[in-house]
C-alpha cells in the first residue's frame, strides 16, 4: 500500500517533478519507505509515488514502474529499473493484488517474462495482455494509473468495493489525481466546501451522496467510484468513466445448507490465505467480536507454529468494553495480544491529526479506537494488519437488517412469528407492526416515504440557518432504495452507501501510521457467493450472520460464536463528550458555524447533547466535525 499522485496536461508548464514532489510530500505518511517520480519525454505526463514496502522489498519493486513495447526483439515483460526509450506503459499504484502469483504463472504461459517479485509488474503485464479486462482478473484492493505512451491515453482504476481511494481534479486543461485530497490541494487545487454535502451531513449524518458517488465535500474534487475505471485521451481531453463490475443480487443458489457452509469456508480460508502473502510480518486486529475472531482463528489454523500479534482497543470500566472476549480468543489460539486504551484526553491530543488524515467528516468517535489500534500496530513493528470490515454489510450483521429480513419472509407462513420469538430469546428487540407488512407489499412507496422523512429532518431542523438550508438543500441528493428483499438493502449498503465510508476511515487511519490494512471478508468471490445465498442463510434462528456462525462453531468458543450484542469498536463517546475539554471544543465549533451562517445563534444556548457513538441523533459530534472542515 502506498500513496500515488499524477499530472496530465498538454501544457508542459503544469507538469514538473517539483510539483509532483509537493503532492507526494503531502501524503508521505502513506509511504515512508521511499519516493519516486517520472515524467514522459514531452513533459505532458508526470507520476509520483510514495512507497510502503510490503512485497518485493528490493529496489526493483520501486515505482513508478515501466513496461516495454512487446514487439521486435523486446520480449513481453518488464524493463530494468527506470524508463527506457522503448517503454510503452508506466504505472503508479497503491494496493495489493492478492492473486498475483497465480496471475503471474498464467501470464508466463502466455510468453511474458518477469524481472521482479512485485505485484506491480503483474498489473502491467496483465494490462498489456487484457487491457481493461485485466480488472476482472484481480482479487485485490487497488487504485492505479497507467499511461500508454503509444496511444497517448491514461487508464486509471479503483477496486470493486473502494478499499483504496482515488481523487481527481479536471478543468479541461489539466488532470490531477492522488490517493488523498491533500495532495491535490498541495498542487494548487482550491479547497472549496461543497455545502450541499455539508448540509446533508449536519442534518442527516451522511458522509456520501448515494445519488452521486463521485461527489466529495469539496467542489472541485471528485472521487472515482468503486468498481469503475476512467480513460482520458490526452489530445482530445475527452474522458469516460465505466463501471467494470457489479454484484449480482438476483441469482439465488440452490445449495443445501451443508454445501453452502462448506463452500463459504473454502472461500473464506482462501481469502485469508491470500491476504497473508507478504514479505513483512502480518498481524490482525481483534475486537472480540465474531468477525475479527474468525480471522484470527483462521490465521492460527493456517499457520499453527506462528504466534500472531493481535491488537485490541480496551475501555476499562465501560459497559460495552470487549476486552474479555478478545482475551479469550487470544488465549484460546495462543496469540500475542497488545492493548491500547483511548481516553478523552488522548482524543483531544490526537483530534487535529485525526481530522487532518480523514479530510472529510466522520460519523462518531468510534473511528478513533481504530486509529489507536493501527498506531499500536506500528509501534510494535507491524506494517500489515488484517481486519473484519465488510462482514456486517454482506452477511447482514447489523440489527437494522432484521425487520427487512422479516418483511421479505412475511410471504412465507410461520417464519415471521418463529423468528421474532427467536430474536426475543436472544435479547434482540425487533419493532414489528402492520407498517412493516405494508412496506413489504409496497417497497417503492416505502422508499419514497423514507426519502420524504429524510427531507423533513433537514427542513425541520430548528438550528440550521434558514438561508443556508434554502440555498444548499437539494432534494435530488436524498435517495433511498426500494427494498423488496434483504439483498436489496445489503447491495445498497455494500456498494452505494455505508461500507465505503468505513473503508475510507480504515484507509486513512491505517495510512496515517504507515500501516496496510487488508480485509478478508471483501474477497469479491466470497461476497458474490454470499449474495447468491437465500436470506435465511444470513439470518436464522434469532441470529445474524448465520452462515459465518455455523462455519466457526467448531473452531471458536461458543461465547464468541453466539454473541448477539453487536458493538463494533464502540468507545465511551458519551462520557468523552461530557468532559470539560470537549464542551469547550464544541462551543467553539458551534460559534464557528454560527459565524459562517450555517447554524442559528440559538444553538449557543443549548446544553451539550452527549450521545453514544452509534446514536442516530449525534448532532453535536457533527457540529464539531463540520466546523473543522471550514
Amino acid at each position: 500500500m502506498c500513496g500515488i499522485a499524477g499530472i496530465i496536461s498538454m501544457n508542459p508548464n503544469h507538469v514538473s517533478t517539483e510539483r509532483l514532489k509537493q503532492m507526494t510530500d503531502a501524503i508521505a505518511h502513506r509511504g515512508p519507505d521511499g519516493e519516486g517520480f517520472w515524467l514522459n519525454e514531452n513533459k505532458t505526463v508526470g507520476f509520483g509515488h510514495r512507497r510502503l514496502a510490503i512485497i518485493d522489498l528490493s529496489e526493483t519493486g520501486k515505482q513508478p514502474m515501466h513496461f516495454p513495447f512487446p514487439t521486435g526483439e523486446v520480449r513481453p515483460g518488464l524493463t530494468e529499473r527506470g524508463p527506457r526509450e522503448r517503454a510503452r506503459y508506466s504505472i503508479t499504484y497503491n494496493g495489493e493484488i492478492y492473486n498475483y502469483l497465480e496471475l503471474k504463472e498464467e501470464l508466463k504461459q502466455k510468453g511474458y517474462t518477469f524481472f521482479t517479485h512485485s505485484d506491480t509488474e503483474v498489473i502491467l503485464a496483465a494490462y498489456d495482455h487484457w487491457k481493461d479486462e485485466c480488472l476482472q482478473q484481480f482479487d485485490g484492493m487497488f487504485a492505479f494509473t497507467i499511461w500508454d505512451e503509444q496511444e497517448q491515453a491514461l487508464f486509471t482504476a479503483r477496486d470493486r468495493f473502494g478499499e483504496k481511494p482515488l481523487y481527481y481534479f479536471f478543468d479541461g486543461e489539466q488532470f490531477l489525481f492522488a490517493s488523498e485530497m491533500k495532495a491535490l490541494w498541495a498542487a494548487g487545487v482550491e479547497k472549496k466546501i461543497n455545502h450541499g454535502m455539508l448540509l446533508n451531513y449536519i442534518g442527516l449524518g451522511w458522509v456520501k451522496n448515494p445519488a452521486d458517488l463521485s461527489q466529495t465535500f469539496y467542489e472541485h474534487i471528485r472521487s472515482l467510484p468503486q468498481s469503475h475505471y476512467l480513460k482520458l485521451d490526452l489530445s482530445s481531453g475527452k474522458n469516460e468513466i465505466v463501471q467494470y463490475w457489479d454484484l449480482d443480487k438476483e441469482t439465488q443458489s440452490t445449495l443445501s445448507e451443508v454445501d453452502a457452509i462448506e463452500q463459504f469456508q473454502q472461500l473464506f480460508n482462501t481469502s485469508v490465505q491470500r491476504r497473508l502473502r507478504s514479505d513483512v510480518e502480518v498481524g490482525t486486529s481483534l475486537s472480540g467480536g465474531l468477525d475479527s475472531s474468525s480471522i484470527a482463528a483462521t490465521i492460527k489454523i493456517q499457520n499453527p507454529d506462528s504466534k500472531t500479534q493481535t491488537f485490541t482497543a480496551s475501555f476499562p470500566g465501560f459497559e460495552k468494553d470487549e476486552t474479555a472476549y478478545a482475551k479469550q480468543v487470544a488465549d484460546e489460539f495462543q496469540l500475542q495480544q497488545h492493548l491500547v486504551s483511548p481516553t478523552a484526553e488522548t482524543l483531544f491530543n490526537d483530534i487535529e491529526h485525526l481530522i487532518h488524515h480523514q479530510e472529510e467528516p466522520f460519523q462518531s468517535g468510534s473511528i478513533y479506537a481504530q486509529y489507536k489500534v493501527y498506531e499500536l500496530a506500528k509501534q510494535q513493528g507491524i506494517k500489515v494488519i488484517l481486519d473484519g470490515q465488510g462482514a456486517d454489510e454482506t452477511l447482514a450483521g447489523y440489527h437494522k437488517y432484521i425487520h427487512w429480513f422479516l418483511q421479505e419472509k412475511s410471504r412465507e407462513s410461520g417464519v415471521v412469528s418463529r423468528e421474532l420469538k427467536a430474536f426475543a430469546q436472544n435479547n434482540i428487540s425487533v419493532d414489528w407492526s402492520w407498517k412493516n407488512k405494508l412496506a413489504a407489499r409496497f417497497p417503492e412507496m416505502t422508499a419514497v416515504q423514507l426519502e420524504n422523512k429524510a427531507n423533513k429532518e433537514i427542513l425541520n431542523n430548528k438550528f440550521i440557518a434558514n438561508n443556508y438550508r434554502k440555498t444548499h438543500f437539494n432534494k435530488k441528493s436524498i435517495f433511498k432504495p426500494a427494498v423488496g428483499k434483504l439483498n436489496d438493502l445489503l447491495y445498497y449498503n455494500t456498494l452505494r452507501n455505508g461500507l465505503e465510508e468505513l473503508l475510507r476511515y480504515a484507509d486513512r487511519n491505517s495510512m496515517a501510521h504507515g500501516v496496510e490494512v487488508r480485509l478478508p471478508f471483501l474477497s469479491h468471490e466470497l461476497v458474490q457467493f454470499i449474495f447468491s445465498l437465500p436470506s435465511h442463510y444470513k439470518l436464522q434462528n434469532g441470529f445474524t450472520k448465520y452462515i459465518l456462525r455455523e462455519s466457526m462453531k467448531q473452531i471458536l468458543p461458543s461465547s464468541i460464536v453466539y454473541r448477539t450484542d453487536k458493538i463494533g469498536y464502540e468507545p465511551p463517546q458519551q462520557q468523552w463528550m461530557q468532559s470539560a475539554g470537549f464542551k469547550e471544543l464544541l462551543q467553539s465549533s458551534r460559534q464557528k458555524l454560527v459565524k459562517e451562517n450555517i447554524l442559528k445563534k440559538e444553538i449557543l444556548q443549548q446544553p451539550v447533547n452527549a450521545q453514544s457513538a452509534h446514536a442516530v441523533k449525534n448532532d453535536d459530534w457533527r457540529y464539531f466535525c463540520a466546523a473543522h472542515l471550514l
